[in-house]
């Protein structure tokens, strides 16, 4: 089917046939993809990727170069390609050809997949490490310049495993075998959280697996270009232990984690949950209790202050409770700042859904982890979209909103003798914010 040329009838209309027929020629499905190598050239991502990678193969046999598979890779999976197979096909694409610096008229098609699975699976762990280092770089440079505060938000989410890859192992959180990949995810001046970490780890691993080497290496990042900036850290109950608090005491960072509930924390709390009943008693649902505690645990090293919201919900006592540095803050706003994490988790979610992470199903562990970064600089290079679309119709679109508006989009590509013509469609709705793009990434 993939060199044959699919034609398919449809209803007709005023007495035409409706036939559609795959000849068309230099035709694309993705010409934001310009947009996208764009944003690519003004942070200089995937140069920056494929300078941290060894090329370790004979090079009077290279047809391919590092940067040419690396920018083809990315910038497919941001346009919904997440599977390495369809290179195949996309490989001859005018526009991802075009955006990969040939032109669509040459003869030479890009890597197809098994030339790009070899890169994969080519990559050593020093690489690896050079590559997050790069990434994140490029993220930190992107908050703005007047950063006075940096909010680190760190998670884990459950990938899932098909197979006898290295290192899945049985969750069972989760219920599965799976990887356990840690996000750190930074928030600046403008709101707006960026992806500046992924590390995929195995699926038996605990909350606090690779975090700190990675912390340190994003903290040390963060005051090279922002010397005199606060930071705080927030995570939930898996990082509410007292190695994570003492590190953020040695970093010289703040933070506000969940804490699990246990028994001298209720007795601790007792007053603050009898007046969420007594509420609840008269009030009925909705009401919230709020107080605080100074708290040691055995394994901490000085006492922390602990904030414990009750509610009632479903017609049951359910106390949260927070241990923060904040000292400014009332109690209330100590647990709404907490709360802010969840937008974390939206943030996840469209790395998982919309940008197919999970496409970890390389046998070795290092292969996936690369995979894992590749899906992680299309999320960053999106999200240098998302920073230029502030003020317009889709400042807060996510991923999948930004894609199917703005990145898919038809055209006809005509090569002359000194242009490439890219004609977009006369009824293309977005052009106004396509021109907005085009003014603020190379402006």
């Amino acid at each position: 089917m993939s060199n044959s040329i699919l034609e398919i009838a449809f209803p007709s209309v005023e007495g035409k046939d409706v036939v559609a027929k795959s000849d068309g020629g230099d035709l694309t499905s993705d010409a934001g993809l310009l947009l996208l190598g764009e944003a690519d050239g003004k942070i200089g991502l995937t140069h920056a990727i494929a300078e941290a990678i060894k090329d370790r193969r004979q090079q009077g046999k290279v047809e391919h170069k590092i940067e040419e598979m690396v920018k083809e890779r990315v910038y497919a999976i941001s346009a919904g390609y997440e599977d390495a197979n369809d290179l195949d096909i996309l490989g001859s694409d005018p526009i991802l050809k075009t955006v990969c610096g040939q032109l669509p008229g040459s003869g030479d098609d890009l890597a197809s997949q098994p030339t790009v699975s070899r890169l994969e699976n080519a990559v050593s762990r020093k690489d690896l490490v050079r590559i997050g280092m790069q990434m994140a770089e490029k993220v930190v440079a992107d908050l703005p310049p007047d950063t006075t505060e940096v909010i680190i938000d760190v998670d884990a989410s459950d990938d899932p495993c098909h197979g006898q890859q290295e290192l899945e192992f049985f969750n069972g959180y989760y219920d599965e075998h799976c990887y356990l990949p840690l996000y750190v995810h930074l928030t600046g001046g403008d709101g707006r959280q960026r992806l500046v970490c992924a590390l995929l780890r195995p699926g038996n691993s605990n909350a606090t697996r690779g975090l700190f080497g990675a912390l340190r290496r994003v903290v040390k990042l963060i005051r090279e270009y922002f010397p005199d900036v606060r930071i705080m850290l927030r995570g939930d109950s898996g990082f509410g232990v007292a190695e994570v608090i003492a590190f953020c005491h040695k970093a010289g960072i703040e933070y506000t984690l969940g804490l699990r509930g246990n028994s001298v924390l209720h007795k601790l709390s007792t007053p603050v949950q009898m007046d969420a009943c007594l509420k609840y008693r008269w009030e009925g649902n909705g009401c919230k209790e709020y107080g605080e505690f100074a708290y040691e645990a055995g394994s901490w090293k000085k006492q922390e202050r602990v904030i414990i919201k009750a509610e009632i919900t479903r017609g049951e006592l359910n106390p949260r409770f927070v241990v923060t540095s904040l000292m400014e803050k009332t109690t209330e706003k100590v647990y709404e700042f907490y709360c802010g994490r969840g937008e974390q988790e939206n943030r996840i979610k469209e790395m998982k859904l919309d940008l197919g992470s999970g496409r970890t199903s390389c046998h070795r562990f290092m292969a996936n982890q690369f995979r894992l970064l590749l899906h992680t600089a299309a999320c960053i290079l999106i999200g240098v979209l998302q920073g230029c679309l502030e003020g317009t119709k889709w400042a807060k679109a996510q991923v999948g909103t930004i894609r199917v508006r703005l990145l898919k989009v038809g055209a006809r590509i005509v090569e002359t003798c000194r242009k490439v013509w890219v004609h977009l469609p006369t009824a293309f709705p977005e052009k106004e914010i396509w021109h907005h793009l085009h003014s603020c990434l190379t402006g």
